[in-house]
């Protein structure tokens, strides 16, 4: 199994089963998978591990998620999570379209019809003209809370077996730091370019001059990554610092490394990009490199060195 943290939700591969997350819905609203195959797994454990050891070793947060959800990850009432409940929480979108029915000042047909059927497969009553607003946050509270009780109690446990929960419980002050919310992590090219430390010549090194990459190469490679950083997408930043380092956002020292390759590698570990040094042109360089970018999805371990 490989996997790595995604600001996003997390990703994960199991055997030869197709890519899996563990946190679904939209952007700001992601609450944990509903799939059997994952509360079975204990997957969610091991993300409330990743999450606390992330904190412990001042690595990022985990953005994103639902804030109902992060009420409940932190102790707080089931009720305030109920009323904090959106449409866009609801990860099921045939489901959200049928409870959004309840806001319309008069149903059909065929929207009682599709509510009735809904609100018996969960044990609740019918629509009913006095009933709306109340059956509106209880739909809502069944399709995205009640559904997940087994992964939020698995991530708690895993939260608690990083020595952190007493923190999250005590000190709400932190659950920002834990639980970020991704319009405050946007990535941009100046917010990549600061936190990059570009290749010094090194006149006093030891190493063999015949091994030494000549200053021009270096310069006209490290070139071509500015131009590439400068011109890039929200999109394709991401998927930079992600093959970088193998998440989304850029820790304080991304390093560039110039060297006789064939193609662009990362060292995650060390947050360390080596480029080969043969690119004389920036079209060459920005197809090797996009094709490096696109290859990360293959999962943390597979293509990352």
């Amino acid at each position: 199994m490989h996997w790595y943290i995604n600001t996003f939700f997390l990703l994960f591969f199991l055997g030869s089963a197709p890519l899996r997350t563990l946190f679904g819905s939209e952007k700001e609203h992601r609450v944990p998978s509903a799939a059997a195959v994952l509360q079975q797994s204990n997957l969610f454990q091991m993300a409330g591990r990743m999450i606390g050891h992330s904190f412990l070793h001042s690595g990022f947060g985990f953005s994103g998620v639902s804030l109902p959800v992060v009420t409940l990850l932190t102790s707080g009432s089931a009720d305030t999570a109920t009323s904090a409940l959106t449409l866009q929480d609801c990860p099921d979108l045939d489901h959200r379209e049928t409870i959004v029915f309840l806001k319309n000042a008069e149903l059909t047909a065929e929207e009682n019809s599709r509510l009735t059927d809904l609100c018996l497969s969960w044990d609740l009553p019918v629509p009913t003209a006095n009933n709306r607003d109340w059956l509106f946050q209880e739909l809502l509270s069944h399709a995205v809370l009640k559904r997940v009780k087994q992964p939020i109690k698995q991530i708690h446990k895993g939260l608690k077996e990083t020595g952190i929960w007493p923190l999250l419980s005590a000190r709400p002050d932190v659950h920002h730091i834990i639980f970020p919310r991704e319009s405050t992590e946007e990535l941009n090219p100046q917010l990549v370019m600061q936190h990059i430390q570009w290749p010094q010549p090194n006149y006093d090194s030891d190493d063999d001059d015949d091994d030494r990459i000549p200053l021009e190469k270096v310069s006209l490679v490290t070139g071509f990554l500015r131009k590439f950083i400068q011109g890039a997408s929200q999109e394709d930043l991401r998927n930079l610092v992600r093959f970088w380092v193998g998440w989304e956002l850029p820790p304080s020292n991304l390093k560039v490394e110039v060297v006789t390759s064939t193609y662009p590698v990362a060292l995650t570990c060390f947050h360390k990009l080596r480029l080969p040094d043969h690119y004389q042109n920036y079209q060459k360089f920005h197809q090797d490199l996009v094709m490096a970018l696109k290859s990360s999805v293959s999962g943390f371990g597979l293509v990352l060195v």
